[in-house]
């Protein structure tokens, strides 16, 4: 049976994706901020194969988790479902990146790099991304004025392509992006349109299915259909150009397929 390792996996659709996948007999690797978020799964934490820890702000604790992963061994699929929206300012993590460009973008990148490679990889994007083109100018927000709502915008344009680029280098890999909708999470809020289970189905179907539907790389989801993503998003130059800068701001690079 298929070990999943699933980001962000102690709330939300990274938790709904676990129990959905658990409940099916798969093997499911967690994955918390701290130990005191571990603590707060419960009984899934005793169904799971396995429970990492570690802050996605941080490059130190990113690299332990991937090592925490590593030492369990390798994984069938991994779901980078972790993220946040709305930081009301830059912030600043230990190595100084902006913590939404860290959290979503960074930490994507350097698990991608770092964990042995799975056969399948999901990543979870947004509708949003569509407004985050033009971000290479100034990927970090050292320049420009916060803006919260864009910084999240191009942190999900940035998994889409990321997830295309990987579909093109990796060809022995399926890597995907999903969008889940305005789902009731913390981050949605109680008045978002789309339940838990609808928002996960997409991202643990891709992560496990033998549905030849579901046995494509190099796409974008939405509730189980494909649907056109940005333009930048699917254009190799900016996919190339990305992942050298995300190299140069982590000091990872990514294996070549």
């Amino acid at each position: 049976m298929a070990f999943v390792f699933i980001t962000g996996s102690t709330d939300g659709l990274g938790r709904a994706a676990a129990q959905s996948l658990l409940g099916d007999g798969y093997q499911v690797v967690l994955h918390a901020r701290s130990a005191d978020r571990a603590a707060t799964v419960g009984d899934l934490a005793s169904r799971a194969a396995g429970m990492v820890v570690g802050d996605l702000r941080s490059d130190a604790e990113t690299r332990a988790i991937a090592d925490q992963v590593n030492a369990i061994g390798r994984m069938d699929a991994i779901i980078h479902n972790a993220g946040v929206y709305t930081e009301r300012s830059r912030g600043s993590t230990p190595e100084g990146h902006a913590s939404t460009l860290a959290i979503n973008t960074l930490a994507s990148y350097m698990l991608t790099a770092l964990i042995e490679r799975p056969s399948r990889l999901v990543y979870l994007s947004s509708g949003l991304h569509r407004g985050g083109e033009g971000s290479l100018v100034d990927l970090d927000w050292t320049k420009r004025s916060w803006d919260p709502a864009k910084a999240y915008a191009e942190s999900k344009l940035h998994v889409v392509a990321l997830a295309f680029a990987l579909a093109r280098r990796w060809p022995e890999v399926l890597s995907n992006a999903v969008d889940p909708g305005w789902a009731r999470t913390k981050m949605g809020g109680s008045s978002a349109p789309v339940d838990l289970q609808t928002g996960q189905r997409t991202q643990s179907w891709l992560a496990v299915s033998d549905d030849p539907a579901a046995m494509v790389s190099g796409r974008y989801w939405h509730h189980l259909r494909q649907e056109q993503p940005a333009k930048e998003a699917a254009d190799p130059e900016f996919q190339d150009k990305l992942i050298a800068r995300l190299s140069e701001l982590t000091g990872v690079g990514l294996p070549q397929g």
